[in-house]
Parts: C-alpha cells; structure tokens; sequence
C-alpha cells in the first residue's frame, strides 16, 4: 500500500476545480495523523483513575508518543479508515496514610509509570489492542499502585481508544467535511432534476444508440516472480488489505470472484497454479452482458 501522499496520480480523482467531489464518487484522502494526536490527547490525558480508594491516588498525566499513520479513504460515499499507532502515556500514583479521606494525609509513597498501546489497527478495529503498563519503582508499595492501575484504569482506557475507534469509522475530521459537502448536494439537486426533466419517451428518442465495442489489449510487467503475482491476485485477504474493500475469490476454475466492494465482478476461466490466471470480469456499470477478458 503506498504511503500517504506518495500515491500514482492515475489512481486518485482530484476534486474538481469548483471544488466538487459529487457524492463523493472519487476516490478522496484525508491525512488525519495530527487530527489523531489531538483527539487521544483529549481522551487520554488527566484521566483520574483512584481517588482516594485504598489509599490510593493514580492519575493519567501527557501523552508522550503517537507515531505511526492515520488517514480516512473515501469512495462513492463510503468511509475507509486506515490507522496502525503506537501511543504511550505517563501516569503518577501517590498512597498516603489513612489520617484523612480528603487527600490531605501524610505521602507514602510518590511513583511514575508509562502506559503503552504498542499497536492500535483498523485491521484489529473489533479487538482491545495490546495494552502495557510499567512503574519505575518496582518495590512493594510500588507493585501495589501498578497492580491498582491495572484492575481499574486498564478498562478505562481501552473504553477511551474505542471511542477513537469509532470516531475513525465514522469519518474522523472528514466527518464534518462530509456532511457539509451532502447538504449542499441536497440542496442542488431539486433545481437541477427540475431543469433536466423530460418525459422517458423523449430521452429514448434522443438517445444515441451505440454502434459497437472496440477491442484493445493491454500488456504490464512486474520485476517479480509469476508465482508472487499469482498467490496476490488469488489471496482475497490480501485483496482486502491492500485495497480497505471487501473481496471474494474462487480459487476453482469456473468459480466466481467479486473485488472493490462488489465493483468488479468475474468467473476464473483458466488458472495455472503460479503461472497464469485467465478471468472474464466486468464493472457493475457496464452494460449487461459485457465482459472483458
């Protein structure tokens, strides 16, 4: 998958000079690292965890780290995120005596930790992600405050990265973009479909009817091993994380495959294991009965 930015210009739409991307058919991209920054800052930062429970005083502190890519795709209308972070957080804990209940009693004991996310994915989107916390003092008081950390604040936080989760899924900071982009669509469309009203008839007659299809072919080469290319084209799971779209291949000749979310779709005509895939496919939009080979 190529990285943010560095992508073929052929592969991408831009929007167009007037600043539509109608229903957002073309594919778009929204760089939302710094969104993210700022949005686990949020979450994540000045967390209270104990207040006073046992003894015990534990609180998040700064955010130290997000490293890693965040970026929302959007094609025909559809959010696709995309996002592999690693996070880590500091945090303090403090027990005192129980000479009183306000926090106002003698220090014990004053400790500082790290809370690392090694590995936050939209491919692991449905799954609390890997979570690790560590103390600098390792003593018994120590262990204690961690072991405290853990039980209680270990929920806490993986609750606050799934609200970054599905705040991704929805759109991150394209969310607004989209909406505003939609009503003003909306608001469009009754003068433009009352302007180009015409009956059925008319537009039948009007209608150029084609004449026939051209055959073209195409020839690509890939500095690779034909059994590379063939386990890539063949591997839907692949397919699904290269593209961020749904993906179902037939390894059988004869069966059927479906790619970009339902886009193309096609039968394998001839396969040779590592050598060569024959396949009739089409888009959705083409006329019924047309194929290419």
């Amino acid at each position: 998958m190529a990285k943010y930015g560095e992508g073929d210009k052929r592969w991408i739409v831009e929007e167009r000079v007037d600043g539509q991307n109608v229903h957002n058919w073309h594919w778009a991209e929204k760089d939302c690292m710094e969104w993210s920054k700022t949005f686990l800052s949020n979450l994540l930062e000045g967390l209270p965890i104990l207040s006073g429970e046992g003894g015990l005083w534990i609180r998040t502190k700064n955010l130290n780290k997000v490293e890693g890519e965040a970026y929302v795709n959007i094609r025909k209308g559809k959010i696709i995120p995309g996002y592999e972070l690693s996070v880590q957080l500091s945090w303090e804990g403090e027990v005192k005596d129980s000479s009183s209940s306000d926090g106002g009693g003698n220090t014990l004991l004053k400790a500082d930790g790290l809370v690392d996310f090694p590995y936050i994915a939209d491919e692991n989107a449905d799954e609390d992600p890997e979570i690790k916390i560590s103390i600098k003092d390792e003593g018994d008081i120590g262990r204690r405050i961690k072991e405290a950390f853990v039980a209680t604040g270990k929920p806490i936080l993986l609750e606050k990265v799934k609200q970054y989760v599905n705040a991704m899924k929805a759109g991150g900071p394209a969310k607004d973009e989209l909406e505003v982009k939609s009503k003003a669509v909306k608001a469009k469309v009754p003068a433009a479909a009352a302007a180009a009203e015409k009956p059925a008839e008319e537009k039948k007659k009007q209608a150029p009817k084609k004449e026939g299809f051209r055959s073209i072919s195409l020839s690509e080469r890939f500095n690779c091993r034909a059994k590379d290319v063939y386990e890539i084209l063949m591997d839907e799971n692949r397919w699904k994380g290269f593209t961020q779209s749904n993906a179902r291949i037939s390894k059988e000749v004869g069966g059927e495959f479906s790619l970009f979310d339902g886009s193309i779709t096609g039968i394998n005509v001839e396969l040779q294991d590592g050598k060569s895939i024959v396949q009739k496919w089409r888009f959705g939009s083409w006329p019924e009965g047309i194929f290419s080979m």
